[in-house]
């Protein structure tokens, strides 16, 4: 079995209970994120469930909710991680890139069929955050199984790009969308 982004953090970790706690808050965000953003793609083909404009807000909301919860709780193990990372970490670039076509979505229209009236701005921002949140990992997961894992610096400068975006504006957003 080949080794996930987990593992490579637990990996290249200084203390393992600080990647333990890190890689925790990573799934739950990463499991949150999934959620969001598949209900949002459901919606997108047209698959209006719930069955109700209602029901469809407070999905939307419910998920929201979720997403921030787990956002809030990854601010203290990241910045941990990368406190101890840093002292082994020397310049490196991040191992992400920038979003591609499937994460810039107008979500306008799918929210105005969907009849659930919030920022589209907003649910675009959160989308592709946690999009690209998603396939950060999935990256990481392919790097690690094919022997290609990030060095320490860039996985330092990755994370702390990560940080930047899901603990700033998105979750700004997310917040707005659960209130």
């Amino acid at each position: 079995m080949s080794a996930g982004w987990a593992e490579l953090l637990d990996e290249c970790a200084v203390e393992p209970a600080t990647a333990r706690r890190l890689i925790a808050q990573l799934r739950a965000c990463e499991i949150a994120g999934l959620a969001f953003c598949r209900l949002l793609e459901r919606w997108a083909r047209g698959e209006a469930q719930p069955a109700t404009a209602g029901g469809r807000a407070a999905a939307l909301r419910r998920a929201a909710e979720r997403v921030e919860t787990a956002l809030s709780g990854l601010e203290e193990p990241l910045k941990r991680y990368l406190l101890e990372l840093e002292a082994d970490a020397l310049e490196g670039r991040s191992w992400y890139g920038g979003p591609g076509a499937a994460e810039l979505v107008d979500w306008e229209p799918v929210l105005s069929r969907a009849g659930v009236h919030v920022r589209p701005e907003r649910v675009a921002q959160a989308y592709l955050e946690l999009a690209m949140l998603v396939r950060a990992l999935e990256g990481l997961t392919a790097a690690a199984s094919i022997d290609a894992a990030p060095d320490v610096g860039s996985l330092w400068a990755g994370l702390f790009d990560l940080r930047d975006n899901l603990l700033g504006r998105a979750l700004e957003d997310v917040r707005a969308l659960a209130a």
